[in-house]
């Protein structure tokens, strides 16, 4: 977890890193948003974070929460905006953000079902987020053929649900066959795009 400070005004905006990998793009991504927020941002690794994956009981009973996730927690709760930078494996995300999610955005922090209802209360609203999404293969498949999965996962039924909109999605694609020159106009992209929230 780093920090470059903290802010007594403007928009209070967490990066989350999610993949394993320091050297990966995704890594990379969401340190050029870091740099390029300053002060402005948290970034949290997490990698470096030390947690249980699972919800080794589902909802049934509580799995107890390591101090590592409260710190998480916190930090989402103190968010205007919410950056996540994660790559696509088999349709879907890394282990560590999925483990991530379900023990974060737990009943009661990140929505609370009605009694009696089947609604449910968004406690999460009033942040925005941005989704950075890199996958091996050409975007056009993943979406109309495979129908867009972890995308669809990430903003509408994990970052809408819990009230978190609008989501913004930014996909780099064909990770694999891109060459320097091209990441480094990516990253330069997201530098930029990060430069909104100045």
């Amino acid at each position: 977890m780093h920090s470059q400070g903290s802010r007594k005004t403007g928009k209070r905006i967490l990066i989350i890193d999610a993949h394993p990998d320091p050297e990966s793009l995704s890594s990379s991504i969401a340190r050029a948003s870091w740099e390029a927020l300053g002060e402005k941002s948290e970034l949290l690794e997490l990698r470096k974070l030390q947690f249980e994956l699972s919800l080794k009981n589902g909802y049934r009973k509580p799995t107890e929460m390591e101090e590592d996730l409260r710190k998480a927690q916190r930090l989402i709760t103190e968010a205007d905006h919410i950056i996540i930078a994660t790559p696509v494996w088999w349709g879907s995300v890394p282990a560590l953000l999925k483990g991530f999610l379900d023990r974060t955005l737990l009943p009661g922090f990140g929505f609370k079902y009605r009694k009696g209802s089947p609604l449910w209360d968004k406690l999460l609203a009033g942040r925005s987020a941005q989704l950075y999404v890199t996958m091996d293969s050409p975007y056009w498949w993943f979406r109309f053929v495979y129908g867009n999965p972890a995308i669809n996962m990430l903003k509408r039924t994990v970052l809408e649900f819990c009230g978190i909109k609008p989501v913004r999605v930014r996909v780099f694609d064909q990770v694999r066959s891109s060459n320097p020159e091209k990441r480094k106009r990516w990253l330069d992209l997201v530098k930029k795009e990060s430069m909104r929230w100045n």
